[in-house]
């Protein structure tokens, strides 16, 4: 079942009323990756009365600003990992709102986190796809967004309301608003690995004191009061990851 704000209707369903021609643009680096969706569009176009067309395609943030606003398309398909990681696909979308891009946005991502399903939705995404489920939701959500609805499918729903009701509807904190230092990072990713103040000072070179003056800093830049949560805080504005840990 695919979560939206409400059902979505079947592609027949949701025909009468659209319009006949919906524009679309593709913003991905992997230029096989956009072929794949046009393959996919022009399927769609094979049963259903609305017509997916692809007005333009761009491979970099700045192709992508530059084509939403002088085509105007109604969905922008946009890649979360856009040239060098997630924040490019964030900071494209934060420049369509700042441009008023009129259109509505669609991420396509590999991330499942949920800092970054929330982060996303926060800036002004209409939905957020996982990239290794395009082939069965990429139809229903370009049909919710049309229907001015919001598109979260069910493996990213979760998370992104856990988090939503964590903040109590408040806009997450951004990642880039918080800046440590080179050493004060390595404190904190050890931190959440749970290594204790001892062991930090060895694997670090330094004194046991220097790593609580580095805490004491870290607490201060994330306006918490426990390791706890500095933790929690951490892993929720993506300044670490327990990946691989």
């Amino acid at each position: 079942m695919v979560s939206t704000v409400n059902p979505p209707p079947t592609h027949a369903d949701h025909s009468p009323t659209l319009p006949p021609t919906i524009s679309l643009l593709l913003v991905d680096d992997n230029q096989p990756f956009r072929q794949g969706l046009r393959i996919l569009l022009d399927f769609y176009n094979t049963g259903g009365k609305t017509q997916f067309l692809v007005v333009g395609e761009a491979g970099t943030p700045q192709q992508a600003i530059h084509v939403a606003l002088e085509q105007n398309p109604a969905i922008t398909i946009l890649d979360m990992e856009l040239s060098s990681g997630q924040e490019d696909g964030i900071n494209t979308l934060r420049d369509l709102t700042s441009h008023h891009y009129p259109g509505k946005v669609l991420v396509l991502s590999g991330h499942r986190e949920e800092q970054i399903i929330f982060r996303a939705m926060q800036t002004g995404a209409a939905g957020y796809v996982l990239k290794d489920r395009v082939a069965d939701q990429l139809l229903p959500a370009l049909l919710t967004i049309l229907n001015q609805q919001i598109y979260l499918g069910p493996e990213v729903a979760t998370s992104f309301f856990r988090l939503f009701h964590f903040y109590g509807g408040r806009s997450l904190p951004q990642k880039s608003s918080i800046h440590l230092s080179e050493r004060e990072q390595e404190v904190l990713n050890l931190l959440v690995e749970g290594v204790s103040n001892d062991k930090i000072a060895q694997k670090l070179y330094i004194t046991v004191a220097t790593v609580k003056a580095h805490l004491t800093r870290i607490f201060e830049k994330l306006g918490v009061k426990s390791r706890t949560q500095a933790i929690v805080k951490a892993l929720k504005l993506g300044l670490v990851s327990t990946e691989g840990s």
